[in-house]
């Protein structure tokens, strides 16, 4: 299948946009630090930001969730019709992110065919899902979807291109923005491939070989919610060109050296800790992950208590120090078994792998209409 990814109508922040106050880190990041959260509405205040587009999860089990996904949508309808965005037409951005250590991280938005992708176990696509994807987690983001004017991607996918025909194809443009990230979150550049430099990277993205052309690096229930609206648009007679059909994302290959992989380590917040279980007994990566979910599942049962998902090892341990909390830290993820054990096995168990440390998961920037 080809053309499953390619140049969008990309919606940018106008001109003159203070871009550190309008991009905001992924939203499942933090999710046990409101302060982090409080800080940046505060460091944003009225300027127009991406933090007003999205639902912090720290916010999902808050009394006034339900008020707060009412005023993403209605800011979003506001940006539309208000003098916020401009449209970068018929294009890919290049992306270079420098991260917190230093290092560059390469990547293309585009959109990517829901066509083309299916998460269901079992699925053979060329876009697959990496973990496991949580049905009951889905009609909540789907339907969130339904409501939205926009997307903003923190969606991420792999290529395997060992030769860098992709990203090395590509001969990137205009500027279209060049800033620090707010808090530490390094420094990020895009810039415009249109025309015939998006064709032949266009091209190159069409010759990667195999079943499986990408596989998810991150947002797997994002992705999961957008095929799952527009199933339901297809079958109620959308046309086959509409927005929905397609989702953004950022464009990787897995062999970047900036590419790293860290786990994912489950945290019991505001339990009985006492007598909490140490040590894991599992062989692999996806056994010991699969083993922690049991084992936390099986605590909360039976002493109270949340299940959080936390990526940093600091915070893990910062978290772990206070009553009320016990915690697993897992081992991270060999990357270069990513592909070949989604081929032979299917997916990783939930939550299994980070694509990064916390701030250097994608932050939201770009907005595209999906309606």
């Amino acid at each position: 299948m080809k053309d499953i990814f390619t140049p969008a109508d990309i919606l940018l922040p106008r001109e003159g946009t203070d871009m550190t106050r309008w991009a905001a880190v992924a939203c499942d990041q933090f999710s046990a630090r409101p302060d982090y959260w409080r800080d940046m509405d505060a460091f944003v205040g009225g300027a127009p930001s991406a933090l007003r587009l999205m639902l912090p999860e720290v916010y999902l089990h808050a009394t006034d969730v339900q008020a707060r996904k009412t005023a993403v949508c209605r800011t979003m309808e506001k940006y539309l019709v208000g003098d916020i965005f401009r449209e970068i037409p018929d294009s890919y951005i290049y992306v270079e992110r420098t991260l917190p250590n230093g290092k560059i991280r390469s990547g293309l938005v585009g959109k990517l065919d829901l066509e083309a992708y299916d998460w269901a176990p079992g699925a053979v696509s060329p876009i697959r899902s990496t973990e496991a994807t949580v049905p009951e987690r889905l009609p909540a983001r789907a339907e969130l979807r339904r409501r939205q004017a926009l997307e903003m991607p923190h969606i991420v996918l792999f290529m395997d291109d060992p030769r860098d025909r992709v990203l090395g194809t590509a001969s990137p443009g205009e500027p279209l923005y060049d800033f620090d990230l707010y808090a530490g979150g390094g420094h990020v550049r895009g810039r415009r491939l249109t025309g015939p430099a998006a064709e032949a990277v266009q091209a190159a993205v069409n010759a990667l070989p195999g079943e499986m052309v990408f596989a998810m690096g991150d947002g797997n229930h994002s992705l999961a919610a957008a095929k799952d609206h527009w199933e339901r648009l297809k079958a109620a007679g959308a046309a086959m060109d509409h927005p929905a059909r397609y989702a953004l994302a950022e464009l990787e290959n897995l062999r970047d050296e900036a590419v790293e992989f860290y786990p994912i380590h489950r945290v019991v917040l505001d339990t009985d800790a006492g007598g909490f279980i140490e040590e894991l007994t599992g062989g692999d990566t996806g056994a010991l992950v699969a083993e922690a979910d049991a084992l936390a599942r099986a605590y909360v049962a039976a002493h109270g208590g949340r299940i959080d998902y936390i990526h940093g090892e600091d915070e893990v341990r910062r978290l772990a120090s206070r009553p009320g909390c016990g915690a697993w830290l897992l081992p991270a993820l060999d990357k270069g078994e990513l592909f070949p054990h989604i081929l032979r096995y299917g997916n990783y168990p939930k939550k299994s792998f980070s694509v990064g440390q916390t701030l250097d998961k994608r932050w939201y920037l770009e907005c595209r209409k999906i309606r």
